[in-house]
């Protein structure tokens, strides 16, 4: 991905850092595999805020996306490599033999014209979608399923990847963008390759208006509150707040939340490494 620096021709360009779209081939989506996509604001069925921050923004139509690779034995051909509003990644429509389009996650170097193809017997190469039992080891792979069939759920956002590490009994050995080494079982998929649009933690925004075309609104400190409103609030004069912790009180510094008694603990070998040292 290439990004480009924006000149200081308003005060919203000063320190803006977009992305040039280079590997984008056509703005206009597949319109038999676009769906309407309404918006929460935030709020569940019952019409209360469950989520702060939430609201506003441009409106989107959702891109149906093929996670699931169950295409078995086709070959595809990549018609179009598109951007995407509802992920950090981009999208690629691949143009099946038989005909059918569907959209996949593009995965990073990968351009149009190039096939790809899932299932037993594909080829360990960029794009292609393998049972974990027949990626070679040491291989970089995204889009991983954690139940056979159910669809990809790791690696899924932009310039993420992981590394099949081993093998164990009916398991899979990978390690994960976030570090944590797991099992996962090898009757489930995986995609090879890296997924696109590596740069896109370096993108900057430039301006609070941005912020709120892609619906997040504002958010306020919690020493800038009351007590009544955040465990950080209240004081005399400019207090620190003391403990960062949520507004329901949990620690922002290493508190655990995962469930110990989850039962796919068994299955995580090493956990994350954690970045608050």
């Amino acid at each position: 991905m290439a990004i480009k620096k924006f000149k200081p021709v308003t005060p919203g360009t000063r320190f803006r850092v977009g992305n040039a779209y280079a590997e984008i081939t056509t703005d206009k989506p597949e319109k038999s595999l676009i769906e309407g996509l309404s918006k929460s604001g935030g709020r569940n069925s019952n019409g209360r805020r469950t989520s702060r921050h939430v609201g506003g923004g441009h409106k989107r139509k959702y891109r149906v996306i093929d996670f699931k690779r169950d295409k078995e034995g086709v070959s595809g051909t990549i018609s179009t490599i598109e951007y995407d509003p509802n992920r950090t990644a981009f999208i690629a429509l691949v143009t099946y033999s038989d005909g059918e389009k569907r959209y996949i996650l593009a995965p990073d170097k990968i351009k149009v014209g190039d096939t790809v193809v899932s299932g037993k017997g594909a080829v360990p190469e960029i794009g292609n979608a393998l049972y974990l039992s027949e990626v070679p080891l040491g291989s970089v792979i995204h889009a991983i399923e954690m139940s056979p069939g159910r669809g990809a759920q790791l690696a899924r956002s932009a310039g993420n990847s992981a590394v099949l590490t081993g093998r164990e009994d009916k398991y899979a050995v990978i390690k994960l963008p976030s570090s944590e080494v797991r099992r996962v079982l090898l009757t489930c998929k995986a995609t090879i390759g890296v997924v696109s649009n590596p740069d896109h933690g370096q993108t900057v925004l430039g301006k609070a208006g941005r912020k709120r075309w892609i619906g997040v609104r504002p958010r306020v400190r919690g020493v800038a509150m009351n007590p009544v409103d955040h465990p950080m609030g209240g004081g005399e004069g400019r207090a620190s707040g003391g403990h960062p912790r949520s507004r329901t009180g949990i620690m922002a510094k290493g508190q655990k939340t995962r469930n110990v008694n989850k039962p796919s603990n068994k299955h995580i070998i090493s956990r994350r490494k954690s970045k608050n040292k």
